[in-house]
């Protein structure tokens, strides 16, 4: 236990897990997964090839055991990924655990190859399936997994090209996401702020966003753009490196496009991608009315990109830490006990690093570290309201976490399609942002509060609309050629113009917002933008039964919660009667967050 009323925001604390990157026993686990994905790889390589022939229970024994062993080798490998990127993510100068990085990266090929020659045996095993389930416990606990497994071999390469995507991606794809990482984190711009110039990295720059005085918001957002340009060209070479990447072997692997691959990797299918980007399309109008009325509030016919996140309202609070904890703390005791007992461990073990500082990589993000069944939470706390938003966010990724680990899911059964990931998220950051709206003392403070909820809601709907087309057309384009940086400002302003219509300037867009967003450069994660979109409307859908049935919706949702490696988004939902594959459901969401813009714009 350490002491939680300093003002300063932590650094995460992960002791418990190994005493430092020198640590003993941290280099006595990366040799065990060493040699436990070598046993795998020979236990894998020895199932029988005509399982045809094979007695049902021979088969049911192996396919048990070899998921066992995957569980057990997973868990090891996503603990030590935690901890040595917990170094990396807050110091990109850390030469030492860049290194443990690279070395876990070369032995955790390994395991990708396991999964995919795994993989490759169960689309074999699939006519048999239903024999091995009613014969292996093991296996009919993991059977949502056996049968995605099995369906989702038909894109598979050879074993050996597999093999081989899997080594060369550690300088190819991945090299090239990291090279991103590295740029932008280690950025820094001088800038002058209350007087005094500072070197302020790209995070604290980008917070400036939502600064009250519109000359600082201003520059800095001119201080971005040319440091983003000062860097374009690297950041051009690694978008065509990532993408490039994708585009080969999604030809390979006989899918129909990029967007294949997310498709099946969310759960969903296209017909609920449609249906959701159709209502969340018409939906636009919608908040370009909110972008004009906030333009009018601050004396503007049209908002500037500086003004996306300005605050309105009576906006001269500044939250400490300790006031963010309090508050977050305050409201999830009022959702449910489980969830504050659990923030309330995560606050006083220090699972969360919030410090500002250089080298430290932007935005938020939340991790699993399976082997003490706890999370770790990181983002960049300037006590706004929006960071204090942030922080439960991610404390909803890890209650979600928690949720599995006391489930007692295996980490075949945990995995969670990113369209789910953010469930809890959304609904831990509505619960703190309608508990302090429905508390405001007065108009100006409720307007305050109604800003901050729907430059959340705008980002999540109209920007990831326009990271959506620009993706989209980025793959359709890099098929045929590499893309200068110049185009890819060209895609993101057109992507832009499309998303904010005439709610913005179009004389100041953000056409280098590709350089730094990390999503875009996961090699095997491609449109990482549209799960959030699911996330926010399907946690108001399901807010908004919470609201009608009170306390009696938690345990169900709690049950939902540890499930959602285990079934399709679709069959989740319908547990609650949503049908995701409608708009329906959609526009209704939508129609909640419509409702807040008629709020703010009554104000």
């Amino acid at each position: 236990m350490t002491d939680t009323t300093t003002l300063k925001p932590p650094r995460w604390d992960l002791t418990n897990v190994y005493s430092g990157l020198d640590s003993p026993s941290l280099a006595e686990d990366m040799q065990a997964l060493a040699k436990k994905i070598a046993a795998l790889q020979a236990l894998i390589a020895a199932l029988p090839e005509g399982v045809s022939s094979t007695p049902a229970q021979e088969l049911a024994g192996q396919t048990g055991t070899a998921i066992d062993r995957m569980n057990e080798v997973m868990e090891l490998a996503t603990t030590l990924q935690a901890y040595i990127y917990s170094f990396v993510s807050t110091d990109s100068y850390n030469q030492a655990a860049m290194r443990l990085l690279s070395r876990f990266e070369q032995v955790a090929v390994g395991l990708q190859q396991c999964q995919t020659r795994l993989t490759a045996w169960l689309g074999k095993l699939s006519p048999r399936l239903e024999e091995v389930l009613a014969s292996s416990p093991t296996a009919r606990a993991h059977e949502y997994y056996l049968r995605h497994a099995a369906e989702q071999s038909r894109f598979l390469m050879s074993g050996d090209l597999e093999d081989l995507a899997a080594e060369l991606n550690l300088s190819g794809g991945n090299a090239w996401g990291k090279l991103q990482g590295t740029v932008t984190s280690q950025l820094s711009v001088e800038f002058e702020l209350d007087g005094e110039m500072k070197t302020l990295p790209m995070p604290a720059l980008i917070n400036l966003h939502s600064h009250p005085d519109e000359s600082v918001r201003r520059r800095a957002y001119e201080a971005e753009m040319n440091a983003w340009k000062s860097v374009e060209e690297p950041l051009a070479a690694c978008m065509n490196g990532v993408k490039g990447w994708a585009v080969t072997l999604n030809k390979r692997r006989g899918r129909e496009d990029a967007l294949h691959s997310a498709i099946d990797s969310a759960h969903i299918d296209r017909a609920t991608l449609e249906a959701m980007l159709e209502a969340m399309q018409a939906s636009l109008p919608v908040f370009w009315r909110y972008f004009r009325a906030k333009a009018a509030r601050i004396g503007k016919e049209k908002l500037a990109w500086w003004d996306i996140f300005a605050p309105t309202g009576k906006a001269d609070r500044v939250y400490s830490f300790d006031e963010a904890r309090a508050l977050i703390l305050e409201n999830f005791a009022r959702f449910s006990p489980g969830l504050e007992a659990f923030a309330r461990r995560a606050f006083d073990n220090r699972w969360i690093d919030a410090e500002q500082r250089k080298g430290k990589r932007g935005g938020a993000f939340c991790m699993p570290v399976p082997r003490v069944k706890e999370s770790r939470v990181l983002c960049n706390f300037d006590g706004s309201f929006d960071q204090v938003s942030t922080v439960a966010h991610e404390l909803g990724h890890g209650f979600h976490n928690a949720c599995l680990y006391a489930a007692g899911k295996t980490e075949l059964q945990a995995d969670t399609p990113m369209t789910l990931a953010e469930t809890a998220s959304i609904m831990c950051e509505t619960i703190v942002m309608n508990a302090v709206l429905k508390e405001a003392q007065d108009d100006q403070e409720r307007l305050a509060i109604l800003e901050t909820g729907l430059i959340g809601d705008a980002q999540v709907i109209v920007d990831i609309y326009s990271r959506y087309l620009f993706e989209k057309e980025v793959f359709e384009r890099r098929e045929k050629s590499e893309l200068s940086a110049a185009e890819l400002c060209e895609i993101m302003e057109r992507a832009q113009k499309a998303a904010y219509g005439d709610g913005l300037d179009e004389r100041y867009l953000h056409k280098h917002m590709w350089t730094w967003k990390p999503h875009y450069y996961e090699p095997s994660l491609s449109f990482y933008n549209f799960p959030y979109a699911f996330g926010l409307l399907f946690g108001t859908g399901l807010y908004a039964i919470y609201q009608q049935r009170g306390s009696a919706f938690v345990p169900d949702y709690v049950n939902l919660l540890a499930s959602t490696g285990e079934a399709p988004a679709a069959d989740l939902a319908a547990r609650f009667g949503i049908d995701i594959r409608q708009r329906r459901f959609w526009e209704d969401s939508l129609a909640i967050i419509a409702q807040r813009i008629d709020h703010y714009t009554q104000i």
